[in-house]
C-alpha cells in the first residue's frame, strides 16, 4: 500500500483526500493544513489519519512515499521541492510554480532523484478530452483550424493569482495534450476592476501549422461556462463540460474554398457540407479519481506521468508569455 501526504485541506485538498483515500492501493496516511477548523474537519472525516499544522512534519516523515501539495500557488515551489529532496513522490496542483524557473528547478530535481512529479492537469483525464485526443490523432477531424475555449464563472477569486493562471491553465494544458506542437506566437490582454490583478482576460495562441487558440476567461459572469469549441477541415465539434448526456457533439461539418472559375484572381467559391451530428459514448468516470489513481501507477510502476513535470513547465512558460503581453495584473 502506498502511503501519502497531503499539504492543504481546502476547496481542492478535501477532493483530493477523498480520492487518496478510497484508490487502490493507496493509503492517505496523513493530512497537514495551517487552518485549525480546517485540520479538525480532516480529522473528523479521516480519523485514520494523522493531522498537522507543519508541512514539515510531512516532509520528514519516512514512512511516506508521496505527498499531494493543494496550496496556495507562491508556497506551490518551496513546499515541492522541499519534498523532492526528500526522496518524496509528488503530486503538485496547478500551477506547478509561479515561474518557468522555478518549474525547471523542480524538473531537474525530480528527474536527479528518479522521483515521480505529476502536476494537476485534470481535464486532460477526463473521457471527453481523451476521445477528443483520439479523433485528433485518427485524423477524423482532418486538419486543425482552430480552437475557441470560454471559460467563465462568478469568482472563485484567488488572492496571489490572476484569472489567466486560474482558469485559461486548464486550456493551456488541454491544448498541450491535445496537440503535438506549441505555439510560435502567444498575446494576451485582460483588465482589473475590482483589484491589482486580472479578472477578465482573452489568451490567443498561433501554432506553427496555422491554428489558432482562443481563450476567455472571467471571474465576473454570472453564469459558469465551460464550452469549447474545435474545427478542423473535415468534422467539427463541441465540448460542454456541464452537460451530462451530450457532452461531446461531433458535427460532420466542413468549409471549403476553390477558385472561382472567370471570376478576378484571389476571388473564391465558397462550399459548405452539413451533415450528421454525432454523440459519442463517453466512459463516465471523475477525472480527478483517474488523475490519482494514475499518479499512483506511476509511483507503483516507475513509469512517465501522461501530465509531469515537463508539461507543467510548457504551460508556465506559455503564461509567462502571455503576461509579459498583458502587462500588469496577472
Amino acid at each position: 500500500m502506498l502511503r501519502n501526504g497531503l499539504i492543504g485541506f481546502g476547496y481542492w485538498g478535501s477532493s483530493l483526500a477523498r480520492n487518496f483515500q478510497t484508490a487502490p492501493a493507496s493509503v492517505l496516511a496523513s493530512i497537514c493544513d495551517s487552518d485549525p477548523e480546517r485540520i479538525a474537519q480532516a480529522a473528523a472525516l479521516y480519523p485514520g489519519s494523522t493531522t498537522t499544522p507543519s508541512a514539515n512534519d510531512l516532509i520528514g516523515d519516512p514512512d511516506l512515499a508521496a505527498i499531494a501539495i493543494a496550496t496556495p500557488p507562491a508556497t506551490h515551489f518551496p513546499l515541492a521541492m522541499a519534498a523532492l529532496k526528500a526522496g518524496k513522490h509528488v503530486w503538485i496542483e496547478k500551477p506547478m510554480a509561479c515561474s518557468s524557473s522555478e518549474a525547471a528547478s523542480l524538473v531537474e530535481e525530480a528527474r536527479a532523484r528518479n522521483l515521480v512529479l505529476m502536476v494537476d492537469h485534470t481535464f486532460v483525464y477526463s473521457p471527453a478530452v481523451r476521445k477528443i485526443r483520439e479523433l485528433i490523432q485518427g485524423g477524423e477531424l482532418g486538419s486543425l483550424y482552430y480552437y475557441d475555449s470560454v471559460r467563465t464563472n462568478l469568482g472563485r477569486f484567488q488572492n496571489d493569482a490572476g484569472v489567466l493562471w486560474d482558469l485559461a491553465y486548464h486550456d493551456l494544458a488541454i491544448l498541450d495534450y491535445l496537440l503535438d506542437q506549441q505555439p510560435a506566437q502567444v498575446s494576451a490582454h485582460g483588465a482589473a476592476h475590482l483589484g491589482d490583478r486580472h479578472e477578465v482576460s482573452y489568451l490567443t495562441l498561433e501554432y506553427p501549422s496555422g491554428f489558432h487558440a482562443h481563450v476567455h476567461v472571467s471571474w465576473l459572469t454570472p453564469v459558469k461556462v465551460r464550452r469549447v469549441m474545435l474545427a478542423g477541415s473535415k468534422r467539427m465539434l463541441a465540448w460542454n463540460d456541464l452537460e451530462s448526456a451530450r457532452k461531446l457533439e461531433i458535427y460532420d461539418h466542413s468549409v471549403s474554398a476553390a477558385a472561382s472559375p472567370g471570376k478576378e484572381e484571389g476571388q473564391r467559391r465558397i462550399g459548405y457540407r452539413a451533415g450528421e451530428l454525432h454523440i459519442p459514448w463517453l466512459e463516465v468516470s471523475e477525472p480527478l479519481q483517474n488523475a490519482v489513481r494514475h499518479f499512483i501507477d506511476c509511483v507503483q510502476t516507475g513509469a512517465r506521468p501522461l501530465t509531469d513535470g515537463e508539461s507543467g513547465l510548457r504551460v508556465t512558460k506559455i503564461l509567462e508569455q502571455a503576461q509579459e503581453t498583458a502587462g500588469a495584473g496577472q
